[in-house]
């Protein structure tokens, strides 16, 4: 799998050069395709030749495009079938709705645990209403019937980033909060691809317009990693436009580590354990857990 995450914010001419992607700016540079996980195209006079593409596509490598407002807006996923393609759609369209339940309580109870992990992370101090997130936590019933992730996360906004803060709001804080979902959840949709599953059935989101439903599931208990991030970058966010430093930053979350039942992992290989265990899950009719992360740190990982 690759690990390295390229960032491209210039003018520039991609192609593909003896199994290296060729970066042709005021310098050439070449970096192994081997390495790369992830590559995002963040200017609007950047070529890239069709091998790229081919190359992409062929390992996996996830390519995002981004808008006028530098925010990505597409990303490129591998068309490779899988073996087991059509066994896996079949499984996702008649899913049990009982397991769906099940599944969603999982995924809630992971992400208001990690929420709360992430206050004490960025050495919030300790308030009655942030003390509940762990109350709220246990108490999720199946298909979150009592919406508790809504009444986490109108604790733990407010907490992590102020009582003004809105999540609709046109600030910085958000769009930095935008951008790193939006890295999770690309990343997460060129997982699901590669083993076979279908982006656009979900669990809990249903939204025929949107591609990435399953994705919209499973990102849930990993946006926090993103949170943590914003929240212990605030000051600069809040002086400063959101800048390609900023935006490295968050890509660079996807190389951090994170707990997983089989230990710590970076956040790209932890994807891939939830990927394959929601496989798990649906082919023993949920005797095989999920597999979710436990928010630990923002340190990278050591590839060496």
């Amino acid at each position: 799998m690759g690990w390295r995450s390229i960032m491209i914010s210039q003018p520039a001419r991609l192609s593909c050069e003896h199994q290296a992607l060729t970066i042709e700016q005021q310098e050439t540079v070449r970096v192994p395709f081997e390495d790369i996980a992830v590559i995002i195209l963040d200017h609007r006079k950047i070529i890239l030749t069709h091998p790229v593409l081919s190359t992409c596509a062929e390992l996996g490598i996830c390519l995002f495009s981004t808008g006028q407002n530098h925010l990505p807006n597409g990303v490129f996923l591998s068309f490779l079938q899988h073996s087991r393609n059509s066994k896996y759609i079949n499984l996702q369209q008649n899913i049990n709705k009982n397991l769906v339940k099940r599944a969603w309580k999982t995924i809630i109870q992971a992400k208001i645990s990690n929420q709360f992990q992430c206050l004490l992370l960025a050495k919030i101090p300790p308030q009655k209403t942030t003390d509940l997130l762990p109350t709220l936590a246990k108490k999720v019933r199946s298909g979150d019937s009592d919406n508790l992730e809504a009444q986490a996360a109108a604790r733990y906004f407010p907490a992590l980033f102020g009582l003004n803060f809105k999540r609709q709001n046109q600030d910085f804080i958000n769009s930095a909060l935008n951008y790193g979902y939006a890295i999770l959840r690309g990343a997460i949709a060129r997982s699901i691809a590669a083993h076979g599953l279908f982006p656009a059935f979900g669990l809990f989101h249903h939204n025929q317009q949107n591609a990435f439903n399953l994705a919209d599931d499973l990102i849930e208990p990993y946006r926090p990693q993103v949170d943590l991030w914003v929240a212990t970058n605030l000051a600069q966010l809040i002086a400063t436009k959101l800048t390609p430093e900023h935006k490295a930053g968050l890509v660079s979350l996807l190389h951090t580590d994170i707990q997983m039942p089989e230990g710590k992992m970076t956040v790209l290989a932890a994807i891939e354990q939830t990927v394959m265990s929601l496989i798990h899950y649906l082919e023993t009719a949920g005797r095989m857990p999920l597999k979710l992360p436990r928010l630990i740190c923002l340190s990278q990982h050591n590839h060496e």
